[in-house]
């Protein structure tokens, strides 16, 4: 069967990845000198915690390629097939790594293979659990990997901050940089497009944001996969699965708090959603 590998920011844990059967690498997370592995050795609710006490304001890195080597080899005791599911390159230089890696692996005779997502958080998570699916199935790489090229430009991912500090700072702020200066009264939406920061509207508050999120998920009729995500503000989240209930089966909605690396640029009281359309 065809191993799935990801990275942390997917918003898989490691446990949900254990219940998936898919490999996390965790990123770094940074507080000053104090070090972390994203969601090994810094859970959320512990790294929100430091974020709104600590005056040290956190910095995110790229996994080291020996990480993702280790992980090659260690799937290719169980199968000669392995597909990894990365953040967009424009984020991070997870993807590099994860193709230096390749070239230190060991195990030649294993067939690995890199994807860049185009995306991050929900999205990545949702394709990364689609392909972990058609593994399942019994799907070979070939078909897996068509199946998740095919579904990234049907990937959509928007998010509401609460403010822009994190994501100007961290340097992911991308075209949502015109919204700076303007946001003392407004809530900015946020879309991961082309791989990138895309700045796409403002509400003026967190439940404004609520009922754009769900105008949006409303606009599609075809959805494959469906999440919701939230740093500090759970049930703003579930409010937003149950009324999300009426477009797709609220059971099956997949519920995820931003991991500490994915809150180092997000900050507090964001909330998301993520689809996958049928391709």
């Amino acid at each position: 069967m065809v191993k799935i590998i990801t990275d942390s920011t997917s918003d898989i844990s490691q446990e949900m990845g254990r219940e998936l059967g898919v490999t996390v690498i965790p990123l770094w997370v940074h507080f000053g000198k104090e070090e972390y592995q994203d969601g090994v050795t810094l859970y959320p609710a512990e790294f929100y915690a430091k974020l709104v006490k600590d005056k040290t304001f956190p910095t995110t890195a790229a996994p080291p390629p020996g990480l993702f080597a280790e992980a090659y080899d260690r799937l290719a005791r169980e199968t000669d097939e392995i597909l990894c599911l990365v953040i967009s390159a424009k984020y991070s230089a997870t993807y590099d790594a994860a193709m230096e890696g390749k070239e230190l692996q060991k195990r030649k005779d294993c067939r690995v293979e890199i994807i860049d997502t185009l995306t991050a958080i929900g999205g990545q998570g949702l394709l990364t659990a689609i392909a972990a699916e058609e593994a399942k199935r019994g799907a070979n790489l070939d078909q897996i990997m068509d199946m998740i090229q095919r579904s990234i430009p049907k990937t959509y991912t928007r998010f509401c901050l609460d403010t822009l500090e994190y994501l100007h700072r961290g340097g992911r702020i991308g075209t949502a940089q015109a919204f700076l200066g303007s946001m003392l009264r407004f809530k900015p939406i946020i879309g991961i497009i082309d791989g990138y920061t895309e700045g796409v509207a403002r509400v003026r508050s967190h439940t404004k944001a609520i009922d754009w999120l769900y105008n949006f998920v409303k606009g599609f009729s075809n959805i494959r996969a469906l999440a919701v995500e939230y740093s500090t503000i759970p049930e703003n989240a579930e409010t937003l699965a149950q009324r999300l209930g009426s477009i797709f089966p609220v059971d099956k909605i997949h519920r995820s708090i931003f991991s500490p690396v994915i809150g180092s640029h997000v900050g507090p009281r964001a909330i998301g959603i993520a689809l996958v359309e049928q391709v």
